[in-house]
């Protein structure tokens, strides 16, 4: 078989002129919001993807964005002038093959935000393995609360705005700073394109076992990403973590610490769950700062909010400012959403999938809601949670839940079946742990199962990074 022919990494630019966009991969959540934004600055977008519905189908077409179902090499006729080429597209994409023959100017996803967006603004990025989509929603909503409007593209809906994006109108631009990789033609991380300004880093651990081999390779990563941040910015870095000591610690910015250690410039105390609701005191230099509210569960929350207080703090807001942008916080769609209650249950719906996550959501939720029970069902779907290599860490991820529930994951093809994750196997760890641990091959079988034994009073927290077969909808269905 004769190779596909590659792009020509000369014409990976944008050229001077730029009327016509096309998106390769447009459905995606990222590629989506670009494309939204670029209409809104006023270019032509058009896009294709292999699976076009809604909802994002319905938003492109309220846009005005019009989109091709399926890759073709006729996509690309009229000839755009630039193509933004999304990570879900491989070099073999008779697309990417077309667009290689053309000669046609591309550019990957975040070298497209940087281009148009981020070169005019002061770029705030949040970066970390975890809290990266909540710290930059509460970042960029705080920003608004706090009359400076800025422009945001987050990985989840925010729900004050109803979207994940925004033009903005101000001088700052939130960016969620994801570690993966950009594109078939350029395996370096997404963040490097950020151009950041400030930086939050939450945490750093091994994820993403899909692209990076070990946790080394990730530090590497997160050591070019901070090395990015200039003299006149700063990085603030949880100082909980030690792998962020050890690679923030090499930088030659300002670093700010936060956490709850007594070393931390920002340290958290004093910290109170109500509900899905917490409050929190910050001292900043061993003086206290200020107490604060916020619309969220658990500390991890609280962490990612004073991550939040002390860039805000660095930028020049003061303390009461901060304070009411935060509590005005309305949360981010799938982040510990409570979706509904029938007859006493209530359903809460998370992201959670790395086992660190998993803990603190499980955590949180039980910090709550310490009366009721709770009940887990999780569904192993990343690239990284359907391999073996978190297999014995999610045995002890869900300390707090009372009545777990795993779904048997579908298969990734390209892993020999020996280093696949095994549901089964997490259930009867669990139980010889003496957790009350169920396995089911499907989500039809989970639903009823919880129909038979839920209870009222009973908190359920569905975990999954997918939609997970509309389950939450479904279950407070039957619940009625």
């Amino acid at each position: 078989m004769i190779p596909p022919t590659a792009p020509d990494p000369a014409l990976n630019r944008v050229p001077g002129q730029v009327r016509h966009i096309h998106v390769m991969g447009i459905c995606g959540t990222g590629m989506a919001a670009l494309a939204g934004m670029l209409k809104e600055r006023g270019y032509h977008v058009t896009g294709s993807d292999r699976n076009v519905y809604p909802p994002m189908s319905d938003f492109l077409a309220a846009s005005g964005i019009q989109v091709q179902d399926g890759y073709r090499p006729e996509n690309l006729s009229p000839r755009p002038d630039l193509v933004v080429v999304g990570n879900v597209i491989r070099a073999v994409n008779p697309e990417a093959v077309r667009l290689a023959e053309l000669l046609i100017p591309y550019v990957s996803m975040p070298q497209a935000l940087g281009h148009f967006f981020l070169r005019d603004h002061l770029s705030l990025v949040v970066a970390g393995t975890h809290g990266k989509t909540t710290t930059s929603s509460l970042l960029a909503s705080a920003l608004y609360h706090t009359g400076n409007a800025p422009g945001f593209m987050i990985g989840g809906i925010v729900q004050e705005f109803q979207r994940n994006f925004a033009l903005g109108e101000g001088r700052f631009f939130v960016v969620e700073g994801d570690e993966y990789d950009t594109a078939f033609f350029d395996k370096g991380s997404k963040f490097l394109h950020y151009r950041p300004d400030f930086a939050i880093i939450t945490s750093i651990e091994f994820d993403h076992a899909d692209i990076f081999a070990d946790l080394e390779v990730i530090k590497m990563a997160f050591s070019r990403f901070a090395a990015l941040v200039p003299p006149h910015g700063a990085i603030i870095a949880c100082g909980d973590d030690p792998v962020v000591r050890e690679i923030v610690g090499q930088v030659s910015c300002p670093v700010v610490w936060y956490g709850t250690g007594g070393d931390c410039r920002w340290r958290v105390s004093a910290f109170r769950s109500q509900g899905l609701n917490s409050s929190f005191t910050v001292h900043a230099g061993g003086s206290l700062f200020g107490d604060f509210a916020l619309p969220l569960p658990g500390l991890h929350n609280a962490l990612n909010a004073t991550a939040v207080i002390a860039l805000l703090h660095t930028l020049g807001l003061d303390q009461a400012t901060i304070g009411r942008g935060l509590a005005s916080f309305q949360g981010v769609k799938r982040r510990q959403q409570v979706r509904g209650e029938v007859n006493g249950i209530t359903v809460v719906d998370d992201f959670a999938h790395h086992p660190t996550a998993v803990r603190e959501t499980v955590r949180a939720l039980k910090a709550a809601w310490p009366e009721r029970r709770l009940v887990v069902v999780f569904e192993p779907r990343t690239n990284s949670s359907r391999r073996a290599v978190f297999q014995e860490q999610y045995a002890g991820a869900f300390p707090e839940g009372e009545l777990i529930v795993v779904r048997e994951h579908d298969p990734l093809d390209s892993v020999p079946p020996e280093q696949q994750f095994s549901s089964a196997r997490l259930v009867r760890d669990l139980r010889a742990r003496g957790r009350d641990a169920h396995y089911f091959p499907g989500t039809d079988e989970i639903l009823d199962f919880l129909v038979g034994s839920t209870r009222p009073g009973d908190v359920v927290a569905i975990l999954s990074n997918g939609g997970f077969d509309n389950i939450h909808e479904r279950l407070l269905a039957r619940l009625a």
